[in-house]
């Protein structure tokens, strides 16, 4: 009774996973560069998704999916530019990690929990005691499981969407570099076309993910009404 409570009060902040296994070591990796050197900006990224994803384990008992996908985005973008393979290679990694994150929420769908619960339905901000009841009382558990698993199947859906972009996108930006400049010179054009493509990839890739986002939402919370007759503002806590 007690751990159920605990795991209720402290919910898994998936806006923490995302900030510090994949923002803030591409940031690292983006802006530290040039100044503190591919090797050590490397260490310092891969940091973050390392020490996160061990705090989690030693604190949730369980492996963190994000934290490895962190390392791996972090070991692919800091490897490949510290061993001078860019160009194609960088196209193929820029889209290898939304197409990656897509097939682990594409999994998640056909397990007991479907990552979308875990996105949206957070103890933190909506009453998720109120809405498992209204389910049970209208007998719509396995109608809104489904539901769900429909959701988080649209959600890796707009992964697969931002990897095509993103392969396409960065095949305009990460252009051949000419491998008779030297290390210092081929580093600081590879700096410059990684902070192009975060650039680009703000306006060309987060605001259709935005738009696809917000629209699974919609579907969802019609969903919730649809399955427990609750409203949005009687779901959400004040």
């Amino acid at each position: 009774m007690t751990e159920t409570t605990a795991t209720t009060q402290k919910p898994e902040n998936s806006w923490l996973n995302l900030i510090f296994n994949i923002l803030l070591p591409v940031l690292i990796l983006n802006k530290l560069t040039k100044h503190i050197g591919p090797f050590n900006a490397l260490i310092l990224a891969l940091a973050f998704p390392l020490i996160y994803g061990i705090y989690d384990l030693i604190k949730r008992k369980k492996v963190n999916a994000f934290s490895i996908l962190g390392l791996l985005n972090v070991g692919l973008t800091g490897g490949l530019a510290l061993i001078g393979i860019h160009g194609f290679w960088f196209a193929v990694k820029e889209a290898a990690f939304p197409a990656l994150v897509g097939c682990f929420v594409l999994g998640s769908a056909f397990t007991k929990k479907p990552f979308i619960e875990s996105l949206f339905l957070n103890p933190n901000v909506m009453r998720v005691e109120l809405l498992e009841e209204k389910l049970k009382e209208h007998g719509k558990q396995v109608e809104f499981h489904e539901h769900m698993r429909k959701a988080t199947m649209l959600l890796s859906l707009s992964f697969v969407t931002s990897a095509i972009l993103n392969f396409v996108l960065a095949r305009r930006i990460f252009l051949d570099i000419d491998m008779t400049l030297s290390a210092d010179a081929q580093s600081v054009i590879l700096n410059e076309q990684i902070a192009q493509m975060t650039t680009w990839s703000m306006a060309i890739i987060m605001v259709p993910s935005m738009i696809f986002l917000l629209g699974i939402f919609w579907y969802l919370m019609r969903g919730i009404k649809q399955h427990s007759g609750l409203t949005t503002d009687e779901l959400l806590k004040s």
